[in-house]
């Protein structure tokens, strides 16, 4: 998937069918001059019906049809025929959708498994035929209901990614470099910040046939949670995650600082991301000896409240133990 076929925000506007009108009419045939009503009753209005599918993974198929309209209800007819219903129209979503109204901006639900069905628009009621209305003081109504008219709606998809493990870290921290060594995934990776500003996903095979899913989510920076550069569009990616992997480089100025400035950014977004299972990985450790290491390790000892490990994407080093450790907090 290229990056500009990632798409995770897009509003549609969404019409559902009117419903169908009640026949009005009076049963004749041969020998039967003066038949009672049998007037059918309208059909329903379609509805619009947001679905969830595994298989996407972006609001892509979005990007250019913006209006969608559900088939109105058949009218009634003769003999008690009811109308034929409209034809719902369903917008294939993938997993971790938040559908909310635009004008209000209320969550109306989120989508979260395969074939999960919602109507955002309900389809109008179609009208009763005149035959529901006989009485015995009035055996010939000569009246039926009007079909109810559709809804619509303008409402806001926004994607929030569904992945095990999502990375964060401060712009070219190494997520993507990352991401392209223990999945087959094929980010862009650039030496300046902001290469990656879509969340990419990958695969991770793991032992005996296992894997989980890992997402690079875009570089955040300090003042994310206020919206500072794209911090809410990058931030809402990461609540979805199961476990947060923390990505420092080893060439930190202080790698403490860092990880309580990230820390703090989620808090202050979502202060729930905190309740998820966390590790920091300190990357570009190969160019770290053995001393310098050593050292390190005992300052970080010290100020961490975190389980944390050396990487380094391009040596290959520790990235087995990186995921056995992933692969136990997904699993505890």
């Amino acid at each position: 998937m290229t990056e500009g076929n990632f798409v995770d925000y897009v509003k549609v506007q969404v019409t559902s069918g009117n419903g169908g009108k009640g026949s009005v009419h009076l049963h004749r045939e041969k020998y039967i001059t003066k038949g009672g009503p049998d007037g059918g009753d309208g059909g329903r209005g379609g509805h619009v019906i947001v679905q969830g599918n595994s298989n996407l993974w972006t609001l892509v198929t979005f990007r250019f049809k913006k209006h969608f309209k559900a088939g109105h209800g058949a009218h009634g007819s003769k003999n008690r025929s009811s109308g034929a219903d409209g034809e719902d129209v369903y917008l294939e979503v993938p997993l971790g959708t938040v559908v909310r109204d635009t004008e209000s901006n209320e969550t109306l639900f989120e989508i979260t498994e395969h074939g999960e069905e919602k109507i955002v628009a309900q389809g109008g009621m179609g009208g009763r035929g005149n035959w529901h209305f006989k009485t015995s003081t009035n055996q010939t109504p000569r009246y039926a209901q009007p079909g109810i008219s559709g809804e619509e709606h303008q409402i806001t998809l926004e994607l929030k990614v569904l992945a095990d493990v999502g990375l964060v870290g401060f712009p070219n921290a190494g997520k993507s470099t990352l991401l392209s060594v223990v999945t087959s995934a094929k980010p862009k990776i650039a030496d300046y910040e902001f290469t990656t500003l879509k969340p990419n996903l990958g695969i991770v095979e793991y032992r005996d046939y296992q894997s989980f899913v890992m997402a690079d989510i875009p570089g955040i920076i300090e003042g994310a949670a206020e919206g500072k550069g794209l911090g809410h569009y990058f931030l809402r990616h990461i609540e979805r995650n199961a476990t947060l992997l923390f990505l420092i480089p080893a060439d930190s100025n202080d790698i403490g600082k860092e990880y309580r400035i990230l820390l703090d950014e989620l808090r202050r977004y979502n202060p729930e991301m905190l309740d998820k299972q966390c590790i920091l990985a300190i990357s570009k450790s190969d160019m770290l000896d053995d001393e310098l290491m050593a050292e390190m390790k005992q300052e970080l000892d010290k100020e961490l409240d975190i389980a944390y490990l050396f990487i380094s994407s391009v040596a290959q080093k520790g990235i087995q133990e990186l995921k056995d450790s992933l692969w136990k907090l997904l699993n505890e």
